[in-house]
């Protein structure tokens, strides 16, 4: 990170513990969904009132997802993704993002947005990124096969081989950053591994990190569009890709 960079993130922190003394930074939540009708609502509900600005980013899909979404959150922003899978989906939440925090959470149920306030008063302490973890005193999973868990700790360990860090936790999609820290994230993949992707260029980009507990219940109704092996190999493949990648100088940061 640059001393320009740095100066603006430190600015940024200033101003937020301000605020947060004060009138609270707004919060984007950005939510990827495709025919999550029966879960969306569950997620909706539990969503924190001081959230700025919910973004619920769609697959097209076929159900009622969006129409439901809709009536039962007058206000929220709907983006139309015609692009397929989840990173294509966060990208375009949070490019339509205009809080000065942004977060993602799953539209399955699995993660509970009342957490989110651990992830706010962790960037507000003084943190650019933070990322959710299931496996810290506190946090946890009921969702996770023996074969996945082994296979997220392999990779996690490839990480940390390559890039450094101590995450306990790699392919996880809760996770929060300042706003002003996206140019440097600059987030290109399509699919699952967009999770791993951020992960690793916040360490890259030298962020201060902060991991906080997070718990994994089991969605709520239907079945993941996760496969394991699938995209456990664009999981990989992304963290090899990355180690031999240069980070791209960021485009003009707002220091405001």
């Amino acid at each position: 990170m640059t001393s320009a960079q740095q100066v603006g993130f430190n600015y940024r922190r200033l101003e937020a513990v301000t605020k947060w003394a004060d009138v609270m930074p707004t919060v984007s939540l950005v939510i990827p969904t495709i025919n999550e009708e029966r879960n969306v609502g569950y997620v909706l509900s539990r969503i924190p009132d001081w959230v700025h600005e919910v973004i619920l980013v769609d697959g097209l899909s076929t159900d009622r997802t969006v129409p439901l979404s809709r009536a039962l959150r007058p206000g929220i922003k709907v983006v139309m993704e015609t692009r397929p899978g989840k990173g294509s989906a966060l990208i375009a939440g949070f490019n339509a993002a205009t809080g000065d925090i942004v977060a993602a959470i799953d539209a399955d149920g699995s993660m509970d947005p009342a957490e989110l306030h651990t992830f706010v008063g962790q960037l507000v302490a003084g943190a650019d990124y933070v990322k959710g973890s299931r496996f810290v005193q506190g946090g946890g999973t009921v969702d996770m096969e023996l074969h996945r868990r082994l296979g997220n700790w392999g990779l996690m360990m490839a990480a940390r081989l390559l890039f450094g860090g101590n995450y306990s936790d790699l392919c996880y999609g809760y996770f929060a950053f300042w706003r002003d820290a996206l140019p440097l994230l600059d987030p290109d993949v399509p699919g699952f591994e967009i999770e791993t992707q951020i992960n690793v260029r916040a360490l890259k980009s030298k962020l201060k990190i902060a991991e906080v507990a997070s718990f994994e219940e089991r969605r709520v109704h239907g079945v993941s569009n996760l496969n394991t092996w699938r995209d456990g190999f664009r999981i990989l493949r992304t963290i090899v890709r990355e180690r031999f990648t240069r980070l791209r100088p960021p485009s003009v940061i707002d220091l405001r």
